[in-house]
């Protein structure tokens, strides 16, 4: 097929996939399912493109999650996950370590998988998802602690289970204290990275005055893949580095922040539709049926035993030290939130294309892989609401962050519009009153000097100031055009038959 063909074919998938995320998100069901089946449609049961190359797959699947990765890091707010880092970063170690021994040990018996496989499968099985973990936080109420724990495990455990991954499908096993030293080596080296890109970062975007807006959300993401490019080049952890370097510049004041971020999940958006479409092409339907009774009973190892043992003794070790406190609640449903989605099945392309395991064996890890993603995501993603208000942890009132320049409020039917007063407005000395906004519509915050404060009806406007307008849907454009009247014309722009058109 010639070059347009497959640009076509590409920004169908894309637009159908977008299409695909609103249905999903109405429904419940998790829009990477959606995607994965994109791909085996398109792939060698469906339309017949073959894709078996599982090299390629691994080194895209790295980029994207390394981009999805950077996302989480960008739209994470420190303060909400803060407090819960020392419980985070036990789950995503002791508690990765648990998870490896506690579904290893059963698969072996279970299954009769020599060891390595069955530690292999415990390791890829180890990891949250960041971006099923993300979607799922942005539309369920959680108080903001078990919320941030979620947060910050799905950010961190990544870079435990790739080195995990690697080192059991290295040619040569390594003894037990190089590989703990190595572990220790990557994720010191990775986070020391990140730390040092990412406030170096924020000073230089800081003082760089660049000459188009839009330069920013690119210089940032460049940034961030600075530091997970210098990491992977001193043998540390990519995944860490860029993470944390992203957490840095999300939360720190630079240029165009809020349009960082929208760009940010833009792309990371993007590298999920990408990334799932390949992983479902790389797929084989008919091998899945040979996969299909060790995916259950592996999964069912994994969500019944391994992920709440990892939890329970996780919980245990932060009470001990006086860290942190979880009840029996939030144990159950952090158990039960530990969702699998893209991670694992890019690192079952690890011992596949590495060459030292062997194929048949790689292959077979890697479709039952497949089959614990589809399925229990299938079921746990939808339930999760339910799960929450069962155990009364759902908090329907608990403000969410919304930080947007123009953006649709669409449960509410109403925008929040960002509006900047430039030097030769007439709206300077205009009184909120004077404005004489429908009555859907409300100036409800303005930002002068760095200071923000509530207007009353005889706030004057001035010179600089950013307003924040609320308006119903319907009203928006009569507000844009008041606005722009008053803005040329002065509070008497009516009568002097400006309309602001």
């Amino acid at each position: 097929m010639g070059l347009n063909v497959w640009l076509l074919l590409g920004a169908g998938i894309v637009i159908a996939a977008i299409i695909a995320v609103r249905v999903a998100h109405r429904s419940g069901l998790p829009s990477l399912l959606i995607f994965l089946a994109f791909g085996l449609i398109i792939g060698e049961s469906g339309f017949g493109v073959q894709f078996e190359n599982p090299e390629l797959a691994q080194q895209m699947g790295l980029i994207a999650l390394a981009v999805i990765l950077a996302e989480g890091g960008l739209t994470t707010n420190w303060n909400h996950v803060k407090k819960s880092i020392p419980t985070a970063l036990v789950l995503a170690t002791v508690g990765v370590g648990v998870s490896i021994v506690a579904v290893a040990v059963p698969v072996r018996v279970l299954l009769g998988m020599d060891w390595r496989s069955s530690l292999l499968l415990g390791a890829i099985l180890a990891s949250t998802d960041a971006a099923a973990v993300f979607s799922v936080l942005r539309r369920l109420p959680l108080p903001p602690r078990l919320a941030g724990i979620l947060e910050a495990e799905s950010g961190l455990n990544d870079a435990p289970t790739v080195i995990a991954v690697m080192l059991l499908s290295a040619s040569t096993s390594p003894s037990i204290g190089h590989a703990l030293f190595q572990v220790v080596f990557e994720l010191v080296v990775g986070a020391a990275i990140g730390l040092a890109v990412g406030p170096l970062g924020v000073y230089a975007l800081r003082r760089v005055a660049l000459p188009a807006s839009g330069l920013y959300p690119i210089a940032v993401l460049a940034l961030a893949f600075v530091a997970y490019a210098g990491a992977v080049l001193a043998h540390a952890s990519g995944f860490l580095a860029v993470y944390l370097a992203s957490l840095v510049m999300g939360n720190a004041r630079m240029p165009h922040r809020a349009a960082t971020r929208g760009f940010a999940e833009g792309v990371a958006w993007l590298a999920q539709i990408g990334l799932f479409v390949m992983l479902g092409l790389l797929a084989s339907p008919s091998e899945a049926p040979q996969a299909i009774v060790p995916g259950l009973v592996a999964g069912l190892i994994l969500v019944a035993l391994a992920r709440p043992l990892s939890i329970v003794v996780s919980a245990l070790l932060v009470r001990l030290a006086r860290l942190d406190r979880l009840n029996w609640r939030e144990q159950a449903f952090l158990s039960w939130a530990g969702l699998r989605g893209a991670v694992p099945i890019v690192l079952a392309t690890i011992p596949w294309a590495s060459g030292s395991v062997d194929p048949s064996t790689a292959k077979l890890v890697f479709n039952t892989v497949f089959v614990i993603v589809v399925v229990y995501t299938l079921i746990q993603g939808p339930t999760l609401p339910f799960v929450a208000k069962t155990l009364g942890l759902s908090t329907p009132d608990e403000a969410r962050d919304l930080e947007v320049e123009s953006a649709p409020l669409e449960e509410l039917n109403a925008d929040l519009l960002q509006i900047r007063v430039p030097p030769t407005s007439k709206l300077h000395g205009v009184e909120i009153f004077e404005l004489r906004l429908p009555n859907d519509a409300q100036v409800t915050l303005i930002v002068r000097d760095g200071r923000t404060f509530v207007p009353t009806e005889s706030t004057r406007i001035r010179i600089d100031d950013q307003l924040l307008v609320v308006t119903t849907a319907a009203c928006r454009d009569p507000v844009e055009r008041r606005i722009r009247a008053i803005s040329r014309r002065g509070k008497l722009a009516g009568w002097f038959g400006e309309l602001g058109t």
